[in-house]
Order: structure tokens, then sequence, then C-alpha cells
């Protein structure tokens, strides 16, 4: 079988200090996730990173800056993630938009909330992570995106 590496988008959102995540059930148990998908044919990255924190919180957010590209491999399945992960700031929100239907719930934690969670509570390391990474001022331009 081929090695194929997936590629996802994600969206860190901070506003005053708290930071946007979905509560989806994932493996069986109720996970914290930013707002984040799958990469879709005849899309850019920020088409779907807007897309996808849409369809997910019901915001809609205005990208910032490029957070990082990182590569994840779930120990649950062996799959290889490629996570470009944007930072973003609120727009607007529709409370009565219908979110996807594995997520549960959004809600906002300052980061010292997220890591008080245990680590199970985490979709994967990469949460934690990259709300540190924007917290420590890691920020490119939104023109190293090439679409």
């Amino acid at each position: 079988m081929e090695w194929q590496p997936h590629i996802t988008v994600a969206t860190v959102i901070e506003d005053d200090g708290r930071f946007l995540f979905v509560e989806e059930f994932k493996a069986g148990r109720m996970v914290l996730n930013q707002p984040a998908g799958h990469l879709e044919a005849n899309e850019s990255l920020r088409e779907a990173a807007l897309r996808e924190t849409l369809e997910e919180t019901g915001w809609e957010v205005e990208l910032t800056g490029l957070l990082g590209i990182y590569l994840y491999t779930a120990p649950s399945n062996g799959v290889t993630y490629q996570r470009v992960c944007f930072s973003a700031r609120p727009v607007r929100h529709d409370p009565e938009r219908e979110l996807d239907s594995d997520i549960s719930g959004i809600t906002w934690l300052t980061r010292d909330e997220l890591a008080a969670q245990q680590p199970e509570r985490w979709r994967s390391e990469l949460v934690l992570r990259c709300v540190d990474d924007y917290l420590a001022g890691v920020n490119g331009p939104l023109e190293l995106v090439r679409d």
C-alpha cells in the first residue's frame, strides 16, 4: 500500500486571551480540537480553513497569519497528517447555524484552562502545541501560502 499523507487545515482563533475549540466525539471519547478538517478538491488552503471554521463553529473569521505546518502520525491508526495551521481573529458568529454532525459544541478556553485538561481530552498533542506556538509569537505572513 502506498504511503499517503492527509492534508488538513486548522485555525487558532484568539479573542481576549481565550481560544476557540470544538468538542467532538472521536474514537469513543469527547475531545477538544481547534476547528480543523481535510482539504477538499479544488479548494485552496485558506478557503479550507475558513470553510472548516464556519462549518464546525458557526464563526466567520479573518485569517491573520500562518502559524505553522505540522506533521503528525496518529498512534491510533498510523495515518500521517500534514496540518497547515493558521491564526485568525473572530469576525461574526451565527449561533443558529447548524454545526457539522460530529461536533457536539464549541467552547472558549484560556491556554491554562486547556493545559489543565488531561491530554487524553485533546484530539492530539497538536492542540496545545499550536496554542503555545501562537502565544510564543510564531506567525508567518499569509503570503507564504501559495495556492
